[in-house]
Parts: C-alpha cells; sequence; structure tokens
C-alpha cells in the first residue's frame, strides 16, 4: 500500500501529460479549419484591438459648468419702451449647466391681492361657484359668487387675473438670436490623473475678444452665437422663440493619452429637444411664470410674467483611454480561447459528418475497459504474430 501510494505521489510531481493530436489530410475540414481560424483573428485584430481598443483601460470625467450671457434686448409694447438685459432675461442668474433664455411673455402689471372675475369657467348662479373650491386651470379661491357682468365666478386671487389666451407674434425679444453664450468646462480624469479644460493650448484672452464658434472653421471657440446654436440643432429660431423649446449643448471629451495630452480637446454637439412646430406633441413649447414683487403706497403688489424661452441644458460626456497590461493580456487571452472554436467546429465535421467518420473516431478515440490486457503486452503478442 505504502508503494502504491509512493508511486501515485511520484507520477503525479515528475511526469507531464500532453493531449494526443491527430493529423488529418482532408481539404475540406482543412478549409473550414482554416476560415474559422481568420475569421477569429479578424474579429480580435480588427474588433477588438483596432476598433474596440481592447488594450487599453478606461476612464470617465468628472466635470464642472459655468456658463455667461451677453446681449441686449429692446421691446415696445403698448408704447412703453424697455430694453432688456441679462440680469431681465436668463434663468436662473447664477451660470447653471441649465438655463433658460427669455423670447417671448405676457406681462401682467399691478396686480393686487382681492376679489375679482375669472375669465374662463361660465356660471349662471352662485350654485355653480362653490364658495372655497377652485378649478384646476382657475387663478384662486371662489368665494361663491357668479359675477352677472362676466358669467364667470368671482375668485380670490391677484388681481386683475391674467389672460395669456394670445401670445405675441412675432416673439417680442427676436433680438435673442444674436445673444452670445460663453461655456467654461473642467474635466478631471482621476484614474489617469489628468485634468483638462476647454480653454486648451492657444486660447487667451485676445483669441477670446474676437473668436465666435464655427463647427468647421472655428470649432474650439467657446463662445456661440443662440441663433447659431438653434440652426445647429436643426430648429428654426422665430418657431422656438414664439413658444420656447429646449436645446441639448453636447461637450464630448474623447481623449486617447497614449499620445500627448494636448490632443485632448473637445468637441460641441447641438441636439434639439422639444419645440419643432412639426412635431405631433400635445403640448408644445417650453414657458413658466415669474413675478416681481414690490410695495405701492403701502400695498403689496406685483408684476406677472409668463416667459416663453429657449432652455439650453450642457451635458458633459467623456471618455479616456490608455494603454494598460492588464486588459491587453485579458482581451489576448479570450483570443486564444475563441480559437478553440475551430478545433470544436472541425471535429464535429470529422466525427459525425464525412463518411469515413468511424475511422477518424477510431484514430481520435482510443477505447478500453477493465478486461483489456496490458498495451505493451497486447502490443508485443500483435507484434509476434505478425512476425
Amino acid at each position: 500500500m505504502k508503494n502504491q501510494i509512493t508511486s501515485a505521489l511520484s507520477d503525479f510531481f515528475f511526469e507531464y501529460e500532453t493531449p494526443r493530436q491527430v493529423l488529418v489530410r482532408n481539404k475540406r475540414v482543412g478549409l473550414v479549419c482554416r476560415f474559422i481560424q481568420m475569421g477569429v483573428l479578424v474579429y480580435i485584430i480588427g474588433w477588438v484591438f483596432i476598433y474596440e481598443k481592447g488594450y487599453q483601460s478606461t476612464d470617465t470625467a468628472v466635470s464642472s459648468v459655468f456658463t455667461k450671457m451677453k446681449g441686449v434686448g429692446y421691446t415696445n409694447v403698448s408704447g412703453r419702451e424697455t430694453v432688456w438685459d441679462v440680469a431681465d432675461y436668463v434663468f436662473p442668474s447664477q451660470g447653471d449647466s441649465s438655463f433658460v433664455v427669455m423670447t417671448n411673455f405676457i406681462i401682467t402689471e399691478g396686480q393686487k391681492m382681492g376679489k375679482c372675475p375669472e375669465l374662463t369657467g361660465k356660471c349662471t348662479s352662485n350654485d355653480d361657484c362653490t364658495e372655497g373650491s377652485y378649478k384646476r386651470t382657475g387663478h384662486g379661491h371662489m368665494t361663491g359668487v357668479c359675477v352677472n357682468t362676466t358669467k364667470t365666478c368671482e375668485v380670490l386671487a391677484w388681481c386683475p387675473v391674467e389672460n395669456d389666451t394670445i401670445i405675441p407674434k412675432p416673439p417680442l425679444l427676436t433680438s435673442a438670436e444674436n445673444y452670445t453664450l460663453f461655456i467654461k468646462n473642467s474635466v478631471t480624469f482621476p484614474l489617469f490623473d489628468v485634468t483638462r479644460s476647454n480653454l486648451v493650448e492657444g486660447i487667451d484672452g485676445a483669441y477670446l475678444k474676437k473668436c465666435l464658434h464655427h463647427p468647421k472653421n472655428d470649432p474650439l471657440c467657446p463662445i456661440f452665437k443662440l441663433g447659431d446654436i438653434v440652426k445647429h440643432s436643426g430648429f428654426s429660431f422665430e418657431d422656438l422663440a414664439q413658444e420656447g423649446g429646449a436645446i441639448g449643448i453636447v461637450i464630448d471629451w474623447t481623449c486617447n493619452f497614449d499620445v500627448d495630452v494636448k490632443h485632448c480637446k473637445p468637441q460641441y454637439n447641438f441636439h434639439g429637444l422639444y419645440g419643432n412646430k412639426d412635431s405631433t406633441n400635445a403640448s408644445l413649447g417650453y414657458n413658466f411664470r415669474y413675478a416681481k414683487h414690490y410695495m405701492e403706497n403701502n400695498e403689496a403688489k406685483r408684476t406677472l410674467l409668463k416667459v416663453f424661452g429657449i432652455r439650453f441644458d450642457i451635458i458633459v460626456q467623456s471618455l479616456a483611454r490608455k494603454f494598460d497590461i492588464i486588459p491587453t493580456l485579458t482581451a489576448i487571452g479570450s483570443g486564444v480561447g475563441i480559437f478553440g472554436v475551430a478545433t470544436v467546429v472541425c471535429d464535429l465535421v470529422l466525427l459525425y459528418l464525412l463518411p469515413k467518420r468511424k475511422f477518424y473516431k477510431n484514430m481520435k478515440f482510443k477505447y478500453t475497459d477493465t478486461h483489456t490486457q496490458d498495451p505493451d503486452s497486447e502490443a508485443g503478442s500483435t507484434e509476434t504474430e505478425q512476425k
């Protein structure tokens, strides 16, 4: 027993096993095998390494966006001339990555808290105006009175109530087309310890004073004309300014750090999100209400603005790559493993499809059972018989 254990351990540590291979000379099987191997090789080199860049590790960026608008607008509504600057037509005013530029508005001035008739929702008697209730599209709480002159319910609200049934056309602030937007963006790739700004090499104060972004002639300039942004997004500025809409500005950082970092530069893309007049959506445009409160004769009043504008959403997308030995070895290992597919397919053809499949099966496999004689003695006896 001890000798058997010693022999088993000796065989385990001091012997090497290798698979038995059979060389088959068959043109059809050889062509199938080489064709599959060639396909696997093209996949590994073309797709994994060249297209997917499987030899590199990847990282996404942490980003920050700061914006600044410039431009002055002018309106003359009912003989009242008004000049609008950045503080008036940009919401919010903190320079966020998502903001609205007002292009049209409906103004209701001198509102004060009190009782006044609604504009819509006809009534015939006080029974139609339940006291304390309100309508979803109404402006305040009903007092329970049906006003005879308007045949609408009286409400407790900011009076006079807003009339927003007629949207000014053409838009009141068509000058917004010439406003300019400055975008300052910085990104950091933590894995590669690289920080970049869209104010890349060559962009200084003198350059910023004269440049204006153009996709081909000046693609790195971070100053954009609003009319150009809308145009590149595929929308019409006049249609968008009428009732509002939304545009996405995508800053794309796709970088390869196997080359000099200075080649890592942003690309700007513009996408119309909603506001297209050809759209079949039930709710078109973009609007919200904004109130300016003030005191007059010790009475609280407000000026209400229903703002129609273009909403800009600045989105940063990033992907940086750099050579890394670990994904390289992983890609190579998986490719070598896929090469085994050729062997499996060719074995199936040999053992199950070809006319001489029994012959190939006998060549590939060696059959034995517990009653089989010792191979060496069997071979010796066979050799003796042949002699």
